[in-house]
């Protein structure tokens, strides 16, 4: 019988470290769970700076091809 007990009591304090260990990795992992939620938030920031130039390239290229097609008839008639 206190062999029983005993052995009750080594699963207990078992289960109590392994408790412990898990609470300890939970407060890791949530850790650096937040970093790369900064991370990403960042990442998403210069994406969206990244599109918006691209986008407002996109926007000037008619410009850009209606003055190199202006410039290239003016070159024909000089010549």
């Amino acid at each position: 019988m206190i062999s029983e007990f005993q052995e009750l009591s080594e699963k207990i304090d078992q289960l109590a470290e392994m408790t412990h260990a898990l609470r300890r990795e939970n407060a890791q992992l949530r850790q650096a769970n937040a970093a790369l939620v900064v991370d990403n938030l960042g990442c998403q920031k210069r994406l969206n700076e990244a599109h918006d130039r691209v986008a407002a390239l996109l926007e000037n290229i008619p410009a850009l091809v209606a003055e190199s097609m202006a410039a290239s008839s003016d070159n024909e008639d000089l010549q």
